[in-house]
């Protein structure tokens, strides 16, 4: 990519879409409503809008980058193709039978998802392959033949091909789909060896329907919005962000739209992780809050957590093996039903509850005055003085306070007997220990701690929020970036083109061969690096290799990094060590004497983006008087305290503020509580600092 290009970042969220322009350097943002009907709609008017701000013309826009939530929208609301599975004869329910479990053992009224293929859209092909790659069955091409005229019959959409043990050897999944593209278009059929080429049949089956089923939405998506930025004058080309954080092109998200399912956080996460490296923060927790959800990610020695699992739609949100599971690279997050669009209730026993149904952005919260009724959080905000109803999203939306009064009226304060600023202070304080409980969860899963971690807090809520989280946490620092209230866009600016490839190969370490492994990292990084190089001509590529381990007998498997000296003669020590190392940082033992076996295998290559420098410090100095002052409720008593307002755009590196106060920006506001102390740094970033005492 040519960093001097003027480059557009537009990140789709839940309730507004996002977008930053790159001057080279100087950025221009904005956001609007997002919406729903026709996301591309939202898109181009918000591409207008932040052209004209800029006083550019959209014939001088060499690449747009692009993240969006219409995959995951569309799974999660059923609305994708009519889609069918073909699968090995005897198999046509392991969609539906799942893991076999309860994720809620307890309830007796649990209701799992439904299968996006409903079982008169699953269809049998008789077909064997073993575990080892052999046939142990031809496939029946007659039988396949017939199929094709069925599935043409049945108005089928789209086709996820999934054969057993196809991961090992695709060649029947290739013949089926050769046969059926010659009625339905080869477009719109998805084969597991190619979507998700690894062990375990359910998982991969349902990522493989997952992607078969959105792939004819995006790719008329993709293809309105391609034309729409052209209508413009735009000729740069259109990249896609994936929700492992690197950035692929259109052909790709055509193919694989499932790796787009997180794309939006992921964005956040990489800013996040710039903003690391240029304060010198080797922990970080990274808090981005929007309108619909906030997320958590863990940030270590400037690398976020990474995951190989997903679930989507779940029929319990937010619990653990409630949704569809799907095998993509993603960085590793928890998604908390907490934004500025959740929506506050009580409970028949008079309890404050909030989410995780969110009022979304239309008709949204009640003060945005389109017909909402239910209180929010951002309705909370507002009564409780942090939000300027004049200046709310950069004076795009004028909230009526009346109507967050009236709400908040009706359906808490009213009900359970409390005056409007307690009301509003519950929700708040409710949203926020959410948000604190499942991050402290989400760190002991992945056996990490809080202490002398630093929150980088970002997204149109989290500025607001972010210090109140900290108090619960314990975490003495927090940090607001520059653009903290377009993070994820921002972070698309700074993402690298990157792919990964995934193979499972079974290889006990007591017969481990390093040139083996050698031979198939090999293979993986020749179709990553086809994938990459249509998007960058960088002569340098970094690469990744890590290897899914377990002991023998064991049902799942921890990941870990294979050292280069693994690849070399002797190589098993070096790759054992490597594996215990990891083990016994998540559960603090290792089991002596027992075999250790590598199962699932990846490789990511990514174009080598350098992180930015850390800035030096720079001394203290007093602010600029403040623009305005006011009174707000303090978010830790509740009590009504007067607080000063400052222009974010006034404030020069070294300026401190002393809370209580609000720093205020187009996108967001941030709320500097009594006790806590703000400092712009060298890189124009909000620091606060707290005394834990």
């Amino acid at each position: 990519m040519n960093e001097a290009l003027v480059r557009l970042a537009v990140d789709i969220g839940g309730t507004f879409t996002d977008l930053v322009l790159d001057l080279g350097g100087r950025f221009v943002s904005t956001k609007v409503l997002t919406t729903q009907d026709a996301p591309e709609r939202g898109v181009l008017e918000g591409t207008r809008t932040v052209l004209a701000q800029a006083g550019v013309k959209a014939s001088d826009l060499g690449l747009v980058i692009h993240g969006t939530t219409l995959a995951t929208n569309a799974l999660i609301e059923r609305k994708g193709a009519c889609t069918a599975l073909v699968t090995t004869a005897g198999f046509r329910d392991s969609l539906e039978i799942a893991y076999e479990h309860r994720f809620e053992q307890y309830d007796i009224y649990m209701e799992r998802p439904e299968p996006l293929v409903p079982r008169p859209l699953r269809y049998e092909a008789p077909e064997r392959i073993a575990a080892d790659g052999t046939v142990m069955l031809a496939l029946d091409e007659p039988a396949v033949e017939r199929l094709a005229d069925q599935l043409a019959a049945d108005g089928v959409q789209a086709v996820a091909i999934c054969f057993l043990h196809a991961y090992r050897n695709a060649v029947h999944e290739e013949r089926a789909r050769a046969i059926l593209a010659r009625r339905i278009p080869q477009r719109v059929i998805a084969i597991s060896s190619e979507v998700c080429p690894e062990i375990r049949e359910y998982e991969r089956a349902s990522t493989t329907v997952a992607n078969a089923y959105v792939l004819p939405v995006m790719e008329g998506y993709l293809e309105r919005l391609d034309e729409g930025l052209k209508a413009l004058g735009c000729a740069g080309p259109l990249l896609l962000i994936m929700s492992s954080g690197g950035i692929t092109t259109v052909e790709t998200a055509r193919r694989f739209p499932i790796r787009l399912v997180e794309s939006g956080p992921a964005g956040g996460a990489i800013m996040a992780l710039a903003v690391a490296a240029q304060n010198g923060i080797d922990k970080a927790l990274a808090f981005d809050m929007g309108g619909t959800t906030a997320k958590i990610t863990l940030i270590d020695g400037l690398r976020p957590q990474q995951s190989r699992h997903f679930e989507i739609g779940r029929a319990a949100r937010f619990v653990k093996g409630s949704g569809i599971p799907v095998r993509i690279p993603v960085i590793d997050m928890v998604e908390i039903g907490a934004g500025g669009g959740s929506i506050a209730r009580t409970d028949p026993l008079g309890r404050i509850t909030v989410g995780p149904d969110s009022a979304g952005a239309m008709p949204g919260p009640a003060s945005y005055g389109r017909g909402g009724t239910m209180p929010t959080v951002t309705d909370a905000d507002l009564l409780l003085g942090w939000l300027d109803p004049a200046t709310f999203a950069g004076g795009h939306i004028d909230l009526v306070p009346k109507a967050a009064e009236a709400a908040v009226e009706a359906v808490v304060a009213g009900k359970i007997g409390l005056d409007l600023a307690r009301a509003a202070h519950g929700i708040t304080e409710l949203v926020t220990e959410t948000m604190a409980s499942a991050a402290r969860v989400h760190a002991v899963e992945n056996g990490k701690d809080m202490a002398d971690r630093t929150m980088i807090a970002f997204g149109g809520a989290a500025p607001l929020h972010a210090a109140r989280l900290a108090q619960k946490l314990a975490i003495a620092r927090v940090v607001i970036p520059v653009g903290a209230g377009v993070g994820s866009a921002y972070g698309f600016l700074r993402a690298p083109i990157a792919y990964e490839v995934v193979r499972t190969r079974l290889v006990p370490l007591k017969d481990y061969d390093p040139s083996y492994v050698a031979s198939l990292f090999a293979s993986m990084r020749a179709e990553a690096e086809a994938v990459v190089r249509l998007g960058t001509a960088a002569t340098t590529l970094e690469e990744t290799r890590v290897a899914y381990m377990r002991y023998r007998g064991q049902g799942h498997e921890v990941a870990v990094p294979i050292p280069d000296a693994a690849l070399l003669p002797g190589g098993a020590d070096h790759l054992h060590r490597a594996f215990e190392q990891v083990y016994h940082a998540l559960y603090r033992r290792t089991i002596p004497l027992l075999d250790v076996e590598a199962l699932t295998w990846t490789l990511a290559l990514a174009e080598l983006r350098a992180l930015p420098a850390r800035e030096p410090p720079v001394p203290a100095k007093a602010a600029p008087p403040p623009v305005g002052r006011r009174t707000l409720h303090d978010p830790g008593t509740g009590s009504p305290v007067d607080a000063d307002i400052y222009a974010r755009a006034s404030l020069s590196p070294g300026a401190t503020v002393t809370g209580p106060a609000i720093i205020a920006e187009a996108e967001t506001g941030t709320l500097i509580p009594g006790g806590f102390t703000a400092t712009l740094n060298g890189a124009g970033h909000i620091v606060i600092d707290r005394s834990l005492r």
